[in-house]
């Protein structure tokens, strides 16, 4: 009985021990997993999405529930494939394995606390209806002009962060699609505005007064793009710091909800 007894033990023993071991070693390969899609999140993604998922030209995602990601493979597919009529691209250079690394991390990034934004939204609205002037270029919820971005969900796709360098510094936050050109034409008459469209032959801009101009190149003297420059004013001057907190305060709360 003492034999079968000690045989009993020592296989119970070897049991646990190999458990633990494979414990052990799941615990270690999920962290190099981690490990790995950081670098990938760093290498691919931080540029517009901010270290740490927290934002910048892209949406922050460090939140527990994505917008437009429910669930992990609607996750995947967006990493794979991107987004389109966005500045989401596919990750068409990465494999299976290294998009289901990144999931991982950006699922783990919405386990991190978010950092509140300062300022008061209420107050931050009056601006942006009153002093700020902001309706007079931007969309909110179908109302405004449509010279600059729409805003109605401008909190879910940029970063706090961004949303006040827009505001200091419009020219070094210029989003994808608002260019702004020149032209002169043959005649000497000067158009400047954001580019509508353009391709090889002909170009259109759309001016400060929201008024859409058609040229054919051939017809311009001279036609000078101007890249890094915003049409938007700076608030830097116009605004005293506390209230550009609660304008920022404002636009970070828009996301979209009716």
């Amino acid at each position: 009985m003492t034999s079968i007894y000690q045989v009993l033990v020592l296989l119970l023993a070897s049991i646990l021990i190999g458990a633990l071991v494979n414990q052990d070693a799941a615990a270690i390969a999920s962290v190099q997993e981690a490990q790995r899609g950081e670098k990938l999140f760093v290498a691919h993604c931080a540029l517009c999405h901010g270290i740490g998922g927290s934002g910048g030209r892209g949406p922050s995602l460090n939140h527990p529930q994505l917008r437009r990601a429910a669930d992990n493979r609607a996750l995947f597919q967006i990493i794979q494939n991107g987004i389109q009529a966005t500045e989401m691209p596919g990750a068409w250079q990465l494999t299976d394995r290294e998009i289901l690394q990144l999931v991982d991390y950006v699922k783990s990034l919405g386990r991190t606390e978010v950092a509140k934004v300062p300022g008061d939204p209420a107050k931050g609205k009056e601006y942006y209806e009153t002093t700020g002037g902001c309706a007079a270029c931007h969309i909110l919820g179908g109302r405004g002009a449509a010279t600059g971005p729409d805003l109605t969900d401008i909190g879910a796709r940029r970063s706090a962060a961004y949303l006040r360098e827009s505001l200091i510094d419009p020219g070094a936050a210029v989003p994808e699609g608002f260019l702004v050109v020149s032209v002169v034409k043959r005649d000497g008459q000067t158009v400047r505005g954001i580019r509508a469209n353009e391709d090889s032959f002909t170009i259109q801009l759309r001016d400060a007064s929201n008024v859409l101009h058609s040229f054919r190149k051939i017809d311009l003297a001279q036609l000078k793009k101007e890249p890094g420059v915003s049409v938007m004013p700076g608030y830097r001057d116009l605004l005293a710091a506390s209230q550009i907190d609660d304008l920022v305060a404002y636009l970070a709360g828009l996301r979209g909800e009716k």
